[in-house]
């Protein structure tokens, strides 16, 4: 008998062989190298690598799995502070949460099987391709110049910028992952699971008093951030209940709206309360029980005086009061504010001069002391180029989603975009009084969903 090749045994070709054989030769030296390190090792660390490794060839053989892994992850993982920083979060310590290692074992796994099979693609052509490069790009040289000008520590910046660019690996995962209507309502629903169990965790706070916050913060929690989070997943949650047409569905989401309205108000986080406004008003624009969102909003209006907890209304009359009787704060249209927010608008009014000293491309991610909103922090750090292409990332996000919302006719589709453009919304507001769009547990949910949002006219197609 002729002697045959062994890939004609096999029906595949030698392309196909060497795709097969390269996991596995990666594998065998990434084992060889774990059995030298492990001598060396502490206890911890050979646990945390092993994990690290299961995580990388789960996420290897199952992007589905791995997916689920970073979505309970995202609000229910700890943090861990690093070193201090210089620059931008001057006085702060470098934290990172273990989502952070999560995405970047899963995006690691992810592109190597993507490097492997290449006919699955690297990155799925979306239209916001071209925005998120803008921004990248113009992220990483603005800090190279601040780190060649001495204004930016290259060990800090590069790390912020790693987080920014870690939002894009997981858009970029999720849109080439899915393929159908019933994953993205599986994952939607992970995460609305995870949104009631860190609200539950959050409403356990309460009785200890002081502000709420996500679990596993640290020592010192970030209400501000739980609220921008809680805002955004009750507006996806009430998109879905304007939108069901299952008794038993509005009921659910019903009730997931109302669970995570309780931690909001116990955040006290004034910057959560004002984003929630827009927010809800964007539904009298987009839903189309209009007529019952606007007696929804004007019964929650009066009532809330009266049903809102204490220290809610404490938190707002506060901002008013406060500063009555203090002599160095800063006063509007006649009313003294308190100390905090007086120290917030100080802090903006010298941003405001001091970006004109490098207009163009700013003085670099972290290159410029900590500021508390998002939009003077972006023209600052990245100049008037970084906030263009900022603004056209936002701006086509948005465009995109609404042109979604308008284009599908599924109830599901519109509850799911319609919520997504409201709390968009809500957190473009937010991002008046923080740093909204690179808060790690807000751009994590917010731009997995994004992914599922882009995709939704072609999961259609497909349909």
């Amino acid at each position: 008998m002729r002697n045959k090749p062994i890939t004609e045994y096999f029906n595949i070709s030698g392309q196909t062989t060497l795709q097969l054989l390269l996991p596995l030769v990666l594998l065998l030296i990434v084992l060889i190298a774990f059995a030298f390190m492990i001598p060396v090792l502490s206890t911890f660390q050979t646990f945390a690598l092993t994990a690290g490794m299961v995580i990388f060839i789960v996420g290897f053989a199952s992007t589905d799995i791995a997916l689920y892994v970073l979505i309970f992850s995202m609000l229910l993982s700890p943090e861990f502070v690093v070193g201090t920083t210089e620059g931008a979060a001057l006085g702060r310590g470098v934290t990172l949460r273990l989502d952070d290692f999560l995405i970047v074992i899963i995006g690691v796994s992810w592109l190597a099987k993507m490097s492997i099979k290449k006919e699955l693609g690297l990155f799925l052509k979306t239209s916001l391709n071209r925005p998120i490069a803008f921004y990248i790009i113009t992220c990483l040289i603005s800090t190279l110049l601040g780190a060649m000008f001495g204004t930016v520590s290259l060990k800090t910046g590069f790390l912020f910028v790693l987080k920014y660019f870690e939002y894009m690996i997981i858009y970029f995962m999720v849109a080439n992952h899915l393929e159908s209507k019933k994953q993205i309502r599986n994952y939607l629903w992970a995460m609305l699971i995870t949104c009631a169990i860190v609200s539950i965790i959050g409403i356990a706070q309460i009785p200890g008093g002081g502000r709420v916050s996500a679990p596993f913060e640290g020592e010192v929690g970030e209400p501000n951030t739980f609220g921008g989070y809680l805002v955004f997943m009750i507006s996806i949650a009430l998109g879905l209940l304007l939108a069901s047409n299952s008794f038993r569905g509005q009921l659910l989401y019903g009730f997931l709206v109302l669970l995570s309205a309780v931690p909001l108000l116990y955040t006290q986080s004034r910057t959560s309360y004002v984003a929630a406004i827009p927010a809800v008003l964007a539904f009298v624009w987009l839903s189309e029980r209009r007529n019952w969102v606007i007696a929804a909003v004007l019964l929650v209006g009066i009532s809330l005086p009266f049903i809102a907890p204490e220290p809610a209304k404490e938190r707002i009359t506060y901002t008013l009061t406060q500063g009555r009787e203090q002599r160095d704060v800063v006063e509007v249209g006649g009313v003294k504010l308190d100390t905090s927010l007086s120290a917030r608008v100080r802090s903006y009014k010298a941003a405001t001069r001091d970006w004109v000293k490098h207009p163009v491309l700013g003085y670099g991610v972290t290159g410029y002391k900590f500021l508390d909103t998002q939009y003077l922090r972006v023209i600052t750090e990245t100049g008037l180029v970084g906030l263009i292409t900022f603004l056209f990332l936002v701006s086509t996000i948005f465009r995109q989603g609404y042109r979604v919302f308008e284009g599908t006719g599924d109830p599901f589709y519109r509850g799911l975009t319609m919520g997504y453009l409201a709390g968009f919304v809500g957190l473009l507001c937010h991002a008046l009084g923080a740093n909204t769009f690179i808060i790690v547990r807000i751009m994590e949910p917010f731009w997995f969903v994004t992914a599922m949002v882009i995709v939704i006219p072609e999961l259609e197609k497909e349909a």
